[in-house]
């Protein structure tokens, strides 16, 4: 066993770690399998060598995130955790370093993951891009933000933001008012993370001058898109020949961001969905870029992420499952079977 010591008697940094009563400790034994006490400013580790070193340096890591003003929550707690594990602690640093855009009331947008980071820089990068990855993880904020910051640094000349309005549960006929009206709650995301860049006037005087178009995906047919910049949200629910469509909408000065989730597909009668197809079949064209985010980039509610995770392990056993049923060699939970 091995006990090692570090001073944090800077109140603000030693709440920032580990709560205002404490609370984070806990998570960082579970977590890190070492025994941690904090008493007037010092925290004593004790543990196997190597999982000491990896709690020191993880401590350390996320200090110097908190020196530099950023807040440290349980998520990003878990995170830097994860990276440190896997050989990567040096990394941690780079959680939430960039300023990405600011918010119309000031706020700075940030990476908060390395998968979120390689995702801009793919942005970047790429006339086309692909994010594929759980709820949560940034996939439409972030392109949203990067579209603003394009359209303010005069890159292009307009943004438009589409998904596809396939039902999940509720058939549009049902609902009340017109045809716009009836989409209107599938596009409200992309309606929100715009009002939190630009704010509620600039944006209604955006979409007046027609800098800002927001439109379900069927309003794209036979368009030639120049100068924009163009997110199509949701993307997991098109059809291979929506997809095709879209794709081929781009003209000239005009950049793409597709984003998707492949566990929430909504198409009816088991169609294989436009976005897993186009992956499949772009994966090596130069100037798209594909980014699989996971359940360590979500940045909302820390059970948000478990509850993917959870998911993520469920669909892989069945798929296991499916597979040995395939092969011949499924093995049944049930003791009651008689073969």
């Amino acid at each position: 066993m091995t006990t090692r010591r570090l001073n944090v008697d800077n109140s603000e940094q030693f709440i920032g770690l580990f709560g205002f009563r404490e609370e984070n400790i806990p998570l960082f034994r579970d977590e890190l399998g070492v025994e941690i006490f904090a008493n007037a400013g010092e925290v004593t580790i004790t543990g196997p060598a190597e999982k000491v070193d990896l709690a020191v340096m993880t401590l350390e890591k996320l200090r110097e995130i908190i020196l530099r003003g950023e807040a440290v929550d349980r998520t990003r707690i878990r995170y830097a955790i994860e990276l440190a594990s896997e050989g990567k602690a040096d990394r941690i640093g780079e959680i939430m370093r960039d300023v990405i855009a600011i918010t119309y009331r000031g706020r700075p947008v940030k990476c908060k993951t390395l998968g979120q980071k390689q995702y801009i820089d793919t942005i970047k990068k790429n006339t086309c891009t692909f994010a594929v990855g759980p709820a949560g993880t940034g996939k439409t904020y972030l392109a949203i933000a990067m579209a603003v910051v394009a359209f303010k640094n005069k890159e292009i000349e307009k943004i438009i933001l589409t998904r596809p309005a396939v039902e999940a549960g509720e058939k549009l006929g049902f609902l009340p008012g017109d045809l716009a009206q009836k989409v209107d709650p599938y596009l409200r995301p992309l309606y929100d993370a715009l009002h939190e860049m630009l704010g509620v006037e600039a944006y209604q005087r955006l979409v007046e001058r027609q800098a800002i178009e927001v439109a379900p995906l069927a309003y794209m047919r036979g368009r030639t898109l120049n100068d924009a910049f163009i997110i199509l949200d949701e993307a997991q629910n098109t059809t291979s020949e929506q997809m095709k469509m879209f794709l081929t909408r781009m003209g000239m000065g005009s950049r793409m961001v597709i984003t998707g989730d492949v566990t929430q597909i909504d198409l009816p009668g088991g169609k294989k969905s436009g976005l897993t197809e186009a992956i499949e079949v772009l994966r090596n064209v130069p100037d798209i870029g594909i980014v699989n985010l996971s359940h360590k980039d979500v940045v909302r509610h820390e059970l948000v992420q478990n509850i993917v995770r959870a998911y993520e392990k469920y669909a892989s056993v069945k798929e296991q499952n499916a597979a040995n049923a395939r092969s011949g060699r499924f093995l049944r939970t049930d003791p009651t079977h008689r073969r």
